[in-house]
């Protein structure tokens, strides 16, 4: 991943490729933000001015590269948008920050150290700034030149250096922020990695192996329970998911406990290592990306691992239900009644409304062990995506407080969400004449009607959430801020920042 350093240096007496300098919209034209005082100098006060005559208005995410004049030793000034100047005596909000810094790493692709002049003199802005530069270096070149990273059909390696200005690296609270925006950026690229590989490389096993592989690194407890464990202990939901594909399914725990917890949170992970329909088999169109359909999985895996990392002083168990939806002559068919891991039947109506089959038998489990809260996290359903589009994830929960406290947690983060209701009235559409539940209900209202199955299934008295990311998960348009094409690893920085909050007793 790309290096961060915290400097003391000016903006422009450092040696680097090019220095980063924001730049906001103003009443009257472009406003050069703080911490570029240095290059505004050497261009004798005009700096401004000159953004204005190429055409730069400080619009959010836009680039503008020039010239470095005399008395900047990087060569190259790029100027980035940080959208509307704020008002007198407010700051820069930390989101905008991130998405500056991302869109200017992604333009640095290529060059080996930047230095980022953006404002930076408080700790949080000097966080932010750090943690967007370095989800917008990302890069997945994995399968790109046979190896050889010189051929990759003229791809650039990521930025290789941030040397974040104004940083100070004997600062105590810097060096925590800057520690935090390196856990958090690995994290979220290790969930980015995982769904982006290719399902041919990428299936239950090899999944379950990489959690095994990270947990010895972090001093992690892990658990996995192959077919024949989970045919044993009455897994049906996930084995009914799975038992169509050549790669048989997993279930996989993986435990971080600080002696210092107070706190238990259990996140759950959708891990449908590639989702074609099963016999509901998915039209033309829309397979292309189905890699993608364990993104909560590799979300709650990465959570798992950042809080190790950080010393959380919360406990957090994840759950990984992965399994391959297949057709095949040994898949579920629409019409079965599956026996699920809780006691209770589900009738089959759709193979392709998987996700819900397998978080359901990992939910009741996660309730066993009776943790103060359990979150979920899965590109579960299209109709959340209709309803809030490719940015937003929807969250739903069987406690309103737990719902808004989560929302409130997700914009922190900067991971855009929205909560949405359980209406009563559609767990009707859920009747079975043979099963105590169907997997499908009604059409309309869809995502929340796949909420109401999984509510099901929460052990009584725990606090429970549920996180639909369909949408932004797998970002399919051109890279924007601090997001890449692809996986993005949404839904990471929010369950850290849950723990982080379950810790400091502001939740549960």
């Amino acid at each position: 991943m790309t290096a961060l350093t915290l400097s003391t240096s000016s903006a422009a007496a450092l040696r680097a490729d090019a220095v980063v300098v924001g730049v906001a919209k103003g009443s009257k034209g472009p406003v050069v933000a703080p911490g570029a005082e240095a290059v505004d100098e050497a261009f004798n006060g005009k700096l401004a001015a000159t953004l204005e005559t190429l055409g730069a208005t400080g619009a959010e995410g836009e680039v503008t590269k020039l010239p470095a004049p005399t008395g900047v030793k990087a060569p190259v000034v790029l100027a980035v948008g940080l959208g509307d100047a704020p008002t007198k005596g407010d700051g820069y909000a930390a989101e905008a920050l991130r998405r500056a810094a991302g869109a200017a790493a992604r333009a640095l692709a290529g060059s080996k150290k930047a230095a980022f002049a953006l404002p930076a003199a408080e700790v949080a802005d000097a966080e932010a700034v750090a943690e967007g530069a370095l989800l917008g270096a990302y890069a997945y070149n994995a399968y790109r030149g046979n190896g050889d990273k010189k051929n990759g059909n003229g791809v650039k390696e990521p930025l290789a250096e941030v040397a974040l200005l104004g940083g100070k690296p004997r600062d105590k609270a810097f060096k925590a922020a800057a520690a935090r925006a390196i856990a958090l950026a690995e994290e979220v690229n290790r969930a980015r990695d995982l769904i982006n590989m290719p399902s041919n490389d990428l299936f239950p096993k090899s999944f379950a192996a990489a959690v095994q592989q990270a947990a010895k690194e972090h001093g992690l407890k892990v658990e996995v329970l192959d077919e024949k464990a989970l045919v044993k202990g009455g897994y049906g939901g996930i084995m009914g998911v799975g038992q169509g594909s050549a790669n048989p399914p997993r279930l996989v725990k993986v435990a971080y406990t600080n002696p210092k917890a107070k706190k238990h949170v259990a996140f759950v992970g959708k891990g449908i290592t590639y989702d074609s329909g099963g016999i509901s088999l998915k039209p033309a169109g829309h397979n292309e990306t189905m890699k993608c359909d364990m993104s909560g999985a590799a979300a709650v895996f990465a959570a798992v691992v950042a809080a190790a990392k950080l010393g959380v002083e919360t406990n957090v168990t994840g759950w990984l239900a992965l399994a391959e939806n297949m057709p095949s002559g040994t898949a579920t068919r629409p019409g079965d009644v599956l026996r699920m891991y809780s006691g209770k039947t589900v009738e089959v109506l759709n193979t392709d409304a998987e996700g819900r089959l397998v978080l359901a038998d990992a939910i009741t489990r996660a309730s066993e062990e009776n943790p103060d809260a359990i979150v979920d996290v899965a590109t579960l359903t299209g109709a959340m995506v209709l309803a809030l589009g490719h940015r937003h994830f929807g969250i739903m929960a069987n406690d309103d407080d737990f719902r808004t406290a989560i929302h409130g947690i997700a914009e922190e983060a900067g991971e855009p969400s929205w909560p949405m209701p359980l209406p009563a009235e559609l767990r009707k559409g859920m009747d079975s004449p043979v099963a105590d539940i169907a997997n499908m209900g009604d059409r309309m209202g869809g995502g929340l009607v796949a909420g109401l199955f999984l509510k099901e299934f929460v052990g009584e008295g725990i606090t429970w959430a549920h996180l639909d990311i369909a949408g932004p998960a797998f970002h399919e348009g051109a890279p924007f801020g601090y997001t890449p094409k692809g996986g993005t690893g949404t839904g990471v920085r929010t369950l850290v920042r849950l723990a982080e909050q379950a810790a400091e007793g502001t939740i549960l």
